[in-house]
């Protein structure tokens, strides 16, 4: 596909408008929110921690757990969605999304959210929740215009799922304010759905083709009833969260979406991976979304398996590796870097592994190795994405090696 065919959001072609952006930041949707998410991953999570642990006052209206698990969702993963969406959308249809000033614009509208969640309890309500509830809809309208140019019919879900995002966070806030109390804890654990939906339908998508051709390996592969199971499967999920069904509803379609994931996860292939950091990553997460979904099943059923751990599976584990190491790839390949990571960002996703991995087992411990254990894991989950700041921020802020714009 040409770059002549590339126009941006006010008709101007892409290439003219993106080789004259200054700074480069702005140069694609990638480059702001990936530093935005990886920069807001180090640092709030110890913020939370120390909420945890009594030595910071708790969080404004939304009270430090409910604050922590909104920011994580609606901040942190908010970010990388929008790099992604931004960045895959034009190269889906041929059209630019937003670069230089609507892009500096998306990104300061998801800063203002930031901000207005923690002054919470010194703005109007319904102003710290408008200012919050504004920037995922401003994402959908710029991916939408050039979806609908393009007829890019296969990509119109992932707008819907931008509204679902958007109808949990108004119920956070709702919830926040005493209207639907209940709200408060179950829109953040619809958004938890939804985003890991959205991991279970990207990473069908890329983890084949990633292995493929990174290690020559022909047989790795996925099928499309299996990938169409495991999201209708974790779509199910999130629908009987949000309707209040049985528990047993939700847990039936978590443990069909585990198993489906779980088939998909062996026909993904694993040899060779392992010499490869940009694949590991991305086949551990899906399988911490697997075992999560597992772990979900059974704590619907049963108090012995901790809800927690089923949680932070599906979150620290298969999100947070998940958003890592695609923003890992996306960094270098839209910059016009080999796909080779240096050992300091294979560090970075051992440790959020491992950070992941001790968050779901600290359901297990006793109580008085609870809260070390939690500390311990977050830290080390937020000293993976601060590698990941400090080693491409200067790669999301350089204009690519290439030439190329973007």
């Amino acid at each position: 596909m040409s770059h002549s065919r590339l126009t941006s959001p006010l008709g101007a072609s892409a290439t003219g408008a993106s080789t004259s952006i200054r700074p480069a930041l702005l140069g694609k949707g990638f480059r702001p929110f990936f530093l935005l998410a990886a920069l807001y991953a180090a640092g709030v999570v110890p913020i939370w921690l120390l909420m945890f642990g009594g030595q910071l006052d708790a969080a404004p209206h939304l009270g430090a757990m409910y604050w922590h698990a909104h920011e994580m969702v609606f901040g942190f993963a908010a970010a990388v969605i929008a790099g992604f969406l931004l960045t895959a959308v034009g190269n889906w249809t041929g059209r630019e999304t937003a670069v230089g000033i609507p892009l500096a614009l998306l990104a300061v509208l998801w800063m203002l959210g930031r901000v207005a969640i923690l002054l919470g309890d010194v703005l109007p309500g319904a102003l710290s929740a408008a200012v919050d509830l504004a920037f995922l809809p401003a994402l959908a309208l710029v991916c939408t215009r050039p979806l609908l140019a393009a007829k890019s019919w296969r990509n119109y879900p992932l707008i819907a799922i931008l509204g679902g995002l958007t109808l949990a966070n108004l119920g956070v806030h709702l919830g926040a304010h005493g209207i639907y109390p209940h709200w408060l804890r179950l829109g953040n654990i619809v958004a938890v759905d939804i985003v890991v939906l959205v991991v279970v339908v990207i990473s069908g998508r890329v983890i084949p083709m990633f292995t493929r051709n990174t290690t020559g390996v022909a047989t790795a592969r996925t099928l499309p009833w299996l990938d169409r199971l495991a999201a209708l499967a974790v779509a199910l999920v999130a629908l009987a969260d949000a309707a209040g069904l049985d528990l047993r509803v939700a847990a039936a379609a978590s443990g069909i979406g585990a198993a489906a994931l779980f088939v998909r996860g062996f026909l993904f292939g694993a040899r060779q991976i392992w010499r490869h950091p940009l694949l590991w990553v991305l086949h551990a997460a899906h399988a911490f979304i697997a075992v999560g979904l597992l772990l979900r099943a059974g704590a619907s059923l049963t108090p012995e398996l901790p809800w927690s751990s089923a949680l932070h599976a599906l979150t620290a584990g298969g999100i947070g590796m998940a958003t890592l190491g695609m923003m890992a790839r996306v960094g270098l390949g839209h910059t016009g870097r080999m796909l080779v990571v240096p050992r300091s960002i294979a560090i970075a996703f051992g440790l959020v592994a491992a950070g992941a991995a001790l968050r779901v087992l600290a359901g297990w411990l006793p109580p008085g190795a609870y809260l070390p254990s939690l500390s311990f894991a977050g830290l080390l989950w937020a000293a993976g994405f601060g590698i990941y700041a400090v080693v491409h921020g200067p790669i999301l802020l350089s204009p690519r090696v290439d030439g190329r714009p973007g």
